[in-house]
């Protein structure tokens, strides 16, 4: 298992190097930039110098005036000392501007990921024990709904239901207009409140592809020899199901599930723009629009990172959920 781990490490690293400079690369072809609006803004003042002379002067400061290889390596040698440069549009280090906006992220993600395993996996397990029944139908058409509810439809439905209508909620905003005025465990009281309507839009909003995705795969364990051999035994149906079934159904499940790490860091982007919680979704996108290249690299470069390190994760996990799985 240590080699392995080990070998998939330095996989990971040659790939990453080759992404980071694909991202880099594409960055630095964007059609345009947070430095050309900063010029054109100066070039604009009376008396001072042309848009091209602000330009190269400003590209000379943030190193954007060396080639795309070059650069990559200057940007390379300052992010292995963590040193990812100043955002251009939030005009703050990068590494602070994300760790500013990611845990507001990160808790969301992690609670609807933790309520989503909580219901859906449940329901997908009794509808696939129950199938072709009314407890079944009704389940599939749920997931479905879920399933098929675009984000932006349904989070401006919680809005005017229980913003509008019933007035429990803020329309937006991640903290109340007398936030300053209220104690410390008041503030994380308001924080949760308004959290409460973007939770429960990611949660309902990603359930129904778990639950179908948990019943087609426990509807073809359970249909395996071995389960028919099982209760051929003797043994109790509950034991057939969670400790047979279950557990075989697992192993797919711990690859879609491993798929969800980079999730839990990249923010809501539609959700969090609806409901204006600064996330790092939300924040990342305003970057990327406005031309941002040094917070928009970290971030798509700490994606890749993510998705690498869930692929990991998942292949650790099917030794552990499969005995029939063994790395040598």
């Amino acid at each position: 298992m240590k080699k392995f781990i080990i070998k998939r490490l330095l996989i990971s690293a040659v790939i990453l190097v080759f992404v980071a400079f694909i991202i880099y690369t594409l960055m630095r072809c964007l059609p345009t930039s947070y430095l050309e609006q900063v010029a054109r803004q100066k070039s604009m003042t009376p008396g001072s110098k042309s848009f091209e002379e602000w330009m190269q002067q400003l590209s000379a400061t943030y190193g954007m005036d060396k080639g795309i290889l070059p650069g990559f390596i200057a940007w390379c040698g300052k992010a292995l000392r963590g040193d990812f440069g100043d955002s251009w549009k939030w005009t703050v280090p990068v590494i602070d501007k994300f760790k500013e906006s990611v845990w507001v992220s990160f808790i969301m993600g992690g609670i609807a990921f933790i309520l989503e395993l909580i219901i859906a996996i449940p329901l997908g397990i009794i509808a696939a024990t129950k199938q072709y029944s009314k407890t079944d139908y009704t389940i599939t058409i749920v997931a479905l709904a879920c399933f098929s509810l675009p984000t932006f439809f349904f989070a401006s439905l919680m809005k005017l239901l229980f913003s509008v209508k019933l007035g429990w909620f803020d329309l937006g905003g991640l903290v109340g207009r007398n936030y300053n005025q209220l104690t410390s465990g008041a503030q994380i009281l308001d924080k949760a409140h308004h959290l409460v309507l973007p939770i429960l839009t990611l949660v309902v909003i990603s359930i129904g592809s778990l639950m179908r995705y948990t019943r087609t795969n426990m509807l073809e364990v359970l249909n395996a020899d071995y389960i028919r051999t099982a209760r051929a035994k003797g043994l109790s149906e509950s034991k057939v199901i969670y400790h047979h079934a279950f557990r075989n159904t697992l192993i797919p499940l711990v690859t879609m599930l491993g798929g969800s790490l980079p999730g839990l860091f990249s923010g809501a982007l539609i959700t969090e723009t609806l409901y204006s919680i600064p996330g790092i979704g939300f924040v990342s996108f305003q970057s990327m629009t406005a031309g941002d290249i040094p917070f928009s690299m970290f971030y798509l470069v700490f994606l890749a990172i993510l998705t690498l390190l869930g692929n990991l994760i998942s292949d650790i996990l099917y030794a552990v959920v499969d005995p029939r799985v063994r790395i040598s």
